[in-house]
């Protein structure tokens, strides 16, 4: 299995029916997932004992940014749910890994994944207003989440939830329970896909919990890194498509002087754009290496996650001025590249968060270490008072 693999997967079937996969169209994602199977290609991260490829992260994550290129790829190739599968697998009771991981890695069924919820700062998970009361042989659910992705056709929604007052948990809520319901869908610039969801004293089966009581935030990181990851390559995978439609524009197109490309400063698009995404991906690698190696990734997520999303608005936006007006037509999958990198700065927490997050745990470091070196001064200074 190569990039190569997948980068002609993506460009020969994926992305010319990225128009009608954006309309939801089942029978074209159904067709899709049959090609990759037939190519071999079909859920290459996920168990092989399940009916996954079985690679492992380290391996996938040097196909994810082919891959995410589009971003319908990970659901045409199988690997959508990783993060589930991933999170059933190690936190999920014998009944639930029976019940969902199979369907899962088939693509039979798909899972959402709600934390965010209205009126709430979706960085601030503390402050989390949905409710689990104890009932007979399980729990009641209620509250309301939104930007929940796909919650539509979900066979079950993994809801953030508060236990006790002082606890937070993961349960998860089968979507055919009496007390779950669709409230509207959630445009996102223009864009399906992304719901609000309430929950009426949802009933949730005791074994439908993941973990122990208490344990929500801690499993919640770990998906976290691991998905702010995957992202991060997927976003990386979309500005290298914007740059190389740019480029092929700059060559393509003249004016009366010739070629764009001869343009002092479209070649200054050309660098500029080239620049950051070969910074985010530097980035993005050195994020990845550490989280597949399962080592704290914090400040090297932060710094990707900033980098990439960034990489992504600024390309796609050069590229649309490179193409003039009609890189902001359907004619080119320029405005879904721009609209995907204006909200890549919000998604998986804003920039501002990770800036803020990344530069105090560093400064905090460097304070400790301060410490450390002023440690045999004052040991001296204190001995001298003492004497």
């Amino acid at each position: 299995m190569s990039v190569e693999d997948v980068a002609a997967f993506l460009r020969q079937h994926v992305i010319p029916v990225e128009a009608e996969l954006d309309t939801g169209s089942s029978t074209a994602m159904r067709d899709l997932r049959d090609k990759a199977r037939a190519e071999g290609l079909w859920a290459l991260p996920l168990p092989a004992d399940l009916g996954g490829g079985g690679l492992s992260l380290r391996d996938y994550f040097g196909l994810a940014e082919a891959e995410g290129s589009s971003d319908h790829g990970p659901a045409a190739l199988g690997s959508a749910s990783l993060l589930d599968v991933r999170m059933i697998s190690t936190h999920g009771s014998r009944t639930v890994r029976e019940h969902y991981l199979r369907p899962l890695v088939a693509g039979e069924i798909s899972g959402s994944y709600a934390m965010t919820e209205p009126g709430v700062a979706g960085s601030a998970p503390t402050l989390t207003r949905t409710t689990a009361q104890r009932t007979t042989g399980g729990w009641a659910v209620t509250g309301r989440k939104w930007f929940t992705s796909g919650a539509s056709a979900a066979a079950y929604v993994t809801v953030l939830t508060r236990t006790a007052p002082d606890e937070l948990s993961l349960l998860m809520v089968p979507t055919s329970q009496p007390g779950f319901r669709v409230v509207r869908e959630l445009p996102v610039l223009g864009a399906g896909g992304q719901f609000e969801i309430e929950f009426t004293a949802a009933h949730v089966p005791d074994d439908h919990l993941l973990g122990v009581p208490g344990d929500g935030l801690v499993i919640a990181a770990t998906r976290l890194a691991l998905g702010r990851t995957l992202r991060c390559m997927r976003w990386v995978g979309q500005a290298q498509r914007a740059f190389d439609l740019m480029c092929r524009r700059a060559n393509d197109r003249h004016v009366h002087t010739g070629p764009l490309a001869g343009q002092q400063l479209v070649q200054r698009l050309v660098f500029d754009s080239l620049l950051v995404i070969r910074s985010a991906r530097a980035l993005v690698a050195q994020a990845a290496d550490l989280v597949a190696r399962g080592e704290d990734a914090k400040t090297e997520i932060g710094l990707a996650k900033v980098a990439a999303a960034g990489a992504l608005q600024q390309v796609a936006d050069a590229a649309i001025q490179v193409y003039g007006a009609e890189g902001l037509t359907a004619d080119t999958p320029l405005p879904m590249l721009a609209r995907l990198g204006r909200a890549a700065r919000i998604l998986d927490g804003p920039d501002e968060l990770h800036v803020s997050a990344t530069a105090r745990r560093v400064l905090k470091q460097f304070q400790a270490e301060g410490e450390e070196e002023r440690a045999p001064d004052q040991f001296v200074a204190d001995r001298d008072t003492a004497r």
